[in-house]
C-alpha cells in the first residue's frame, strides 16, 4: 500500500521534489511510522522499481513457460509488458523517470535486473534470426527499439481509456513483426 500510494505521489511531483512530509500525508502515517516501513526515501524508490521489475520478470517467465515460436514469444512478451504498463502507470512513470536517483547497490541491482529482461528479449530475437523467422538484425538494437515502442505507451495508455493493453499489444506485435520478419520472395517484388 505504501509503495502504491508513494508511486502516485512521486509520479505527480517527481522523486526529488517530493518530501517525506508529503509521503506521510499521502500514506496517512507519521514520520516514525513511515521510516519504520520504508527505511529511507531511496529504499521506497527502489521498492517501486522492484515492483515493476518483479511484474515484468513474472511475465517473461510465463512467456518462457508457454514456449512457442520466436514471433509468438515476442508477441506474448509485448502483451505482458503492456499489461504491467497499463496496470501500474504511476509505478512505470517513476521507473522510467526516476531511476537515476538510485545510488550504489540499489542502482547496480536495478541495472542488472533491467539488463536481465533485455537479454530475455534479445534471446527471443536471436532465436528468430537463427531459425530464419526473422531477418538478420542486431538483437540489442532491435530490443531497444521494441522496448521504446512499448515503454512509451505509459504516456497515453490509460486505465479505463478507449484502448486496453490487449487492444494495443496485437497491432504493436503486427507492426513490429512485419519489420523484422524474413522477407518472402513475394515481399521482395
Amino acid at each position: 500500500m505504501i509503495i502504491d500510494m508513494s508511486a502516485k505521489v512521486f509520479a505527480r511531483g517527481g522523486y526529488h521534489a517530493t518530501g517525506i512530509t508529503e509521503l506521510c500525508v499521502a500514506n496517512d502515517l507519521g514520520k516514525g511510522a513511515l521510516y519504520h516501513y520504508i527505511g529511507s526515501k531511496e529504499e521506497l524508490l527502489a521498492a517501486i522499481h522492484d515492483r515493476v521489475m518483479d511484474e515484468v520478470m513474472f511475465g517473461a517467465n510465463r512467456v518462457a513457460e508457454r514456449g512457442g515460436t520466436p514471433s509468438q514469444q515476442l508477441a506474448m512478451l509485448g502483451d505482458e509488458l503492456l499489461d504491467v504498463i497499463h496496470l501500474y502507470p504511476d509505478h512505470v512513470w517513476v521507473f522510467l523517470h526516476e531511476f537515476p536517483a538510485l545510488t550504489g547497490e540499489r542502482a547496480a541491482q536495478f541495472r542488472e535486473r533491467r539488463r536481465m529482461y533485455e537479454r530475455r528479449v534479445e534471446a527471443v530475437l536471436q532465436a528468430g534470426v537463427d531459425t530464419g523467422e526473422f531477418r538478420e538484425l542486431d538483437p540489442r538494437l532491435t530490443t531497444m527499439a521494441w522496448l521504446g515502442m512499448h515503454n512509451y505507451t505509459y504516456l497515453w495508455l490509460k486505465s479505463g481509456g478507449r484502448l486496453s493493453a490487449r487492444d494495443v499489444a496485437k497491432p504493436f506485435a503486427e507492426i513490429f513483426m512485419r519489420g523484422i520478419a524474413t522477407p518472402t520472395s513475394k515481399d521482395d517484388e
